[in-house]
C-alpha cells in the first residue's frame, strides 16, 4: 500500500537488527527507501560512521544501483528539525518534506478506470462481518455498490459493499464513496483473504496477488487430558479448540490449521516461527482456554533434490566475558558466524545464520551463560541446506510417580541432584515434570513423601527445611524446554510441564524389564 520508505537510523547504533528485515522487505518491493540519521544531537553520536554502515547494509541485502544511490538527511526527532548536512543544525523539518515530495513518485492511481483494489489486510467484525483493506488502485467505490470479489484461483464471486470506511490519522470514519489512491475498509465481501482483488461487478479483473510467507514451525495443540482439567479454564473441549482456531484462521492469514486424522482432539498448527505461535496460545489462555502443545517442530521444503530448513538471522549482543560461553553453544547449534564487532568497552555484538530448529530454546542457554545480561534479536532470513546440529536439551528431567501434594521434605530430598520446578504445598500428577536432572537420563521420583512419624527425635533432625525457589517458567521458555515426549500444560492460571504419556513410570518400568 506505500510508494515509498523512510529508513530511520540511530545516529549513535547505526541500523539496529531489526533493521535488515523491514528494509530487505522493502527493497524486495523495488521501493527506494530515504535514509534518515535521526537523534545526532545524541552524546558520542556518530552520524558518518551509521551511514556507512547503513550503505554495508544495503549492499549486503542486495540492493539495486538506484537503490543504493539512497538520498540522505540529518535529523532530531526530539528537537523538530532535519537537515542535508551532518554538521549542519536544521530548524525545522522542511528539508524532509522537500525530499519526500522530490523522491518518493505518487500513488499510480487513476480514477478514470473501473474499481480495482487488493486486499492487504482483514478484520472480523461480528455485526458487519469480515473487512477487506487495502488502498484503492483505479476507479471509484460507493456504498451499496455491487462488486466482484476475485479469487487468487481465478474464481469471481459476486457481492456488494455494506459498509465504507475511511482513514483520518489513526481513526476510522465511515463514509460514503472513495476514490483512486485511498486507503479504504469494505465491508460485505465475506469470502475476501489476502492478496484477493475487490474489482467493479462488470469489469472482473484481477490485480498481481500478494506473496504471503509460508509457515516455517509447527506445533501440536490437544485438549487438555491432565488429571486437572476444568479446574481452571471454561473452555476445554474438541469443539472450543476447533471453533477458537477457525475463528484466528479467519483474520490471521500466515496461519495454517489441519485436524490430524485419527486422533481426535489433536490439531497441527504452524506458523511463522515461534512467537507467532505463542502469541496465539496466550491469547487463548487469557480467553479461558485449556489445551495441551507440544515442541515445535522446523517444516523443511525439498527443492532441487536437496532438503531445506528455515533460517533465522540471529543477533546476540553480549558482555565480553561470556563471549565464549555463548560461541560455544551457538558452535554447538549449528551457528554461522556472519560479523562481531565490539560495542562499547566491555560488551560484543555476534551476529551470523542460524537455522530454526538451532534456535529453539536457545533463549534459555544464553540466559544461563550471561547470567541473564545477554541479548538477541533475530529475523527470518530464508532456507538453506539442512544441517546436522545438537538441537536436543542436554540433561534429563524429574517425573512425578504419583499424584498428590508436593512435601518439603521430598523435594529437600531431590534439590541436591535437580532444579525444581514445583514448591511445596502444590498439587502435582502422575506424569508431571517436577524438575530438571542433572544427568541426561530421566528419572521417576516420588515428590509427595512425606517424613515416617516416629517417637524418636534427634538435634538438628527437625530443623525447618531450606529449599532453593523453583524456576518459573514463562510459556515461551517452557514451549522451549519440552522434548518431543512432552507436552506444556496451558491453563488461564498454570503452566505445567508433564510427559505425553502420564504412565510414565510403567513404562520406564517395562522398557527396564524387557532390556533385562
Amino acid at each position: 500500500m506505500v510508494d515509498g520508505v523512510l529508513l530511520l537510523v540511530d545516529a549513535l547504533d547505526g541500523p539496529m537488527p531489526q533493521t535488515r528485515f523491514v528494509l530487505r522487505k522493502s527493497l524486495e518491493l523495488g521501493l527506494n527507501p530515504v535514509v534518515v540519521i535521526n537523534k545526532v544531537d545524541r552524546p558520542f553520536a556518530d552520524p558518518l560512521k551509521a551511514l556507512d554502515k547503513t550503505f554495508s547494509l544495503f549492499v549486503d541485502l542486495g540492493a539495486t544501483d538506484p537503490q543504493l544511490d539512497f538520498p540522505i538527511l540529518y535529523a532530531s526527532g526530539r528537537e523538530g528539525w532535519a537537515s542535508y548536512e551532518h554538521d549542519k543544525k536544521g530548524t525545522d523539518l522542511t528539508a524532509l518534506f522537500e525530499t519526500i515530495l522530490k523522491h518518493i513518485p505518487a500513488p499510480l492511481a487513476r480514477r478514470d478506470k473501473p474499481f480495482q483494489m487488493l486486499t492487504t489486510m482483514i478484520e472480523q467484525n461480528s455485526f458487519v462481518g469480515r473487512i477487506a483493506i487495502g488502498r484503492i488502485s483505479n476507479g471509484v467505490v460507493s456504498r451499496n455498490q455491487p462488486i466482484a470479489l476475485i479469487k487468487t484461483d481465478g474464481r469471481v464471486i459476486n457481492s456488494k459493499v455494506m459498509r465504507l470506511y475511511g482513514f483520518t490519522g489513526l481513526s476510522r470514519r465511515e463514509i460514503e464513496t472513495a476514490e483512486a489512491g485511498d486507503i479504504i475498509a469494505l465491508a460485505g465481501s465475506d469470502d475476501a483473504q489476502v492478496g484477493d482483488t475487490l474489482s467493479a461487478a462488470e469489469f472482473p479483473e484481477a490485480l498481481p496477488a500478494l506473496n504471503i510467507d509460508e509457515p516455517t514451525l509447527s506445533m501440536e495443540f490437544m485438549v487438555n487430558d491432565s488429571p486437572f482439567c476444568g479446574k481452571d479454564g471454561k473452555f476445554v473441549t474438541t469443539r472450543h479448540i476447533r471453533e477458537r482456531l477457525a475463528k484466528e484462521k479467519q483474520t490471521n492469514v500466515g496461519l495454517r490449521i489441519e485436524e490430524l486424522d485419527g486422533l481426535k482432539g489433536w490439531f497441527q498448527v504452524s506458523g511463522r516461527g515461534e512467537l507467532h505461535l505463542s502469541v496465539l496460545i496466550e491469547t487463548m489462555r487469557r480467553e479461558g482456554f485449556e489445551l495441551a502443545v507440544s515442541r515445535p517442530q522446523v517444516i523443511y521444503k525439498e527443492e532441487d533434490g536437496k532438503t531445506l530448513e528455515p533460517a533465522e538471522y540471529l543477533a546476540v549482543d553480549v558482555e565480553t566475558q561470556f563471549q565464549g560461553a555463548v560461541m560455544e553453544t551457538l558452535g554447538r547449534r549449528g551457528f554461522d558466524i556472519k560479523n562481531m564487532a565490539p560495542e562499547g568497552t566491555d560488551r560484543v555484538r555476534i551476529e551470523g545464520i542460524i537455522t530454526a530448529r538451532g534456535l529453539i530454546g536457545f533463549k534459555g542457554d544464553l540466559m544461563a551463560a550471561t547470567k541473564g545480561t545477554g541479548l538477541m534479536h533475530h529475523s527470518f532470513h530464508g532456507y538453506v541446506p539442512k544441517k546436522n546440529a545438537q538441537t536436543r536439551r542436554l540433561t534429563g528431567v524429574l517425573v512425578a510417580l504419583e499424584t498428590g501434594l508436593a512435601t518439603s521434605y521430598a523435594l529437600d530430598g531431590l534439590q541436591e541432584r535437580s532444579q525444581l520446578f514445583v514448591k511445596p504445598q502444590v498439587d502435582i500428577y502422575k506424569g508431571q515434570i517436577v524438575g530438571s536432572n542433572a544427568r541426561d537420563n530421566d528419572m521417576i521420583v516420588n515428590a509427595c513423601k512425606r517424613k515416617a512419624l516416629t517417637n524418636m527425635r534427634a538435634a538438628g533432625s527437625d530443623d525447618m527445611v531450606q529449599l532453593t525457589p523453583p524456576k518459573v517458567f514463562t510459556l515461551e521458555q517452557a514451549i522451549e524446554f519440552i522434548e518431543d515426549d512432552e507436552l506444556v500444560e496451558i491453563t488461564p492460571n498454570h503452566l505445567r510441564l508433564r510427559k505425553k504419556n502420564l504412565n510414565y513410570s510403567v513404562k520406564k518400568r517395562w522398557e527396564g524389564e524387557k532390556g533385562s
